[in-house]
């Protein structure tokens, strides 16, 4: 697994060999020595897990959308309070939380599988994100891979960076994105909004 994949093995080896090094310097800002037994193997771990977070950006979300089933459904759809862990990109901290995915089938009522809204949810989650771009990225792309007649997303995250550094309140954060009849259609948004709520 590479962070980006458009590297080669030796470029990719010689970023995680960079990226050890900075964790080394992080530990020893920190009082510690890189040697002691409990840190020796830490940069490596730290490494190995940043790349895990981070996998999504080798994940084509278009493909995972592009199988779809006929069914002739004309009502909405809605996937529940998927979990997620992603990483802040103003401060490399974990914000974690659950989304909600809903669209209308276009008129010839295809249906992708289930499982694919929640993987779309991994996908872009597994990259470095805010949390308004998470929930925006999500709805993009089932609206343009489904081309449904609306998407609703909406997503419920808690954030290390403000609850562990800085002002260390724990408020969970809430944002939506409608998207054709989501946003168009008062009826619509009322019944999605009703059923995003946390269960």
């Amino acid at each position: 697994m590479t962070i980006n994949h458009t590297l080669d093995d030796a470029s990719a080896d010689h970023l995680r060999h960079l990226a050890r090094t900075g964790v080394m310097a992080q530990l020893m800002l920190a009082g510690q020595d890189p040697n002691d037994a409990g840190l020796r193997e830490t940069p490596d771990r730290v490494v190995r897990a940043f790349e895990q977070m981070t996998s999504g950006y080798g994940t084509d979300t278009e493909a995972l959308l592009s199988k779809r089933f006929a069914c002739r459904h004309d009502e909405m759809i809605v996937v529940q309070g998927v979990p997620f862990h992603s990483l802040c990109e103003h401060h490399l901290l974990p914000f974690h939380g659950n989304a909600t995915v809903a669209y209308i089938p276009n008129d010839d009522g295809a249906v992708c599988g289930l499982s694919k809204l929640a993987r779309v949810v991994e996908a872009y989650a597994r990259r470095l994100q805010v949390q308004e771009r998470l929930t925006q990225d999500i709805a993009t792309a089932v609206a343009e891979h489904l081309a449904p007649r609306g998407v609703g997303v909406v997503v419920y995250g808690r954030h290390s960076c403000m609850e562990a550094r800085g002002v260390c309140k724990r408020a969970p954060m809430v944002t939506s994105t409608l998207l054709g009849l989501f946003r168009d259609d008062p009826t619509v948004r009322a019944e999605f909004l009703a059923l995003a709520r946390p269960q």
